[in-house]
């Protein structure tokens, strides 16, 4: 089996092209709709990248990922995580690395850049 993602994104136009694309590319994905989602899954599964949404309900990708940095597994806390926003000007490169975010991805989607970026992290 391939790799494991798991991707937190609220619009289900978005998640489903993300995941077509991705197992084209023989990864395996788990998708969830908020950074709750994220949490709980990071409880009882291992992955390999997070592909997260930062405007999400209930919890943001901001938060989200904060609290994964935090956490007590340094395998956990080192998670690569790429935002996916459609409103990067709400935050600045520096806010994104700040909060662990090791890369981030403008929507629309650019999916070669994605396709690219997911081999480079987890090669």
């Amino acid at each position: 089996m391939g790799k494991k993602i798991l991707i937190a994104e609220d619009s289900s136009v978005i998640l489903n092209l993300t995941k077509k694309i991705l197992m084209q590319q023989n990864f395996e994905i788990v998708t969830v709709k908020n950074g709750q989602g994220v949490l709980d899954k990071l409880e009882t599964e291992l992955f390999d990248l997070i592909l997260m949404d930062i405007n999400m309900p209930v919890l943001d990708g901001m938060e989200t990922t904060r609290k994964i940095r935090t956490m007590n597994d340094p395998k956990l806390a080192s998670l690569p995580i790429f935002a996916i926003t459609g409103n990067a000007s709400n935050y600045t490169i520096d806010e994104f690395k700040a909060a662990g975010i090791n890369e981030y991805l403008q929507k629309p989607l650019d999916f070669d850049r994605l396709v690219t970026l997911v081999n480079q992290y987890t090669s």
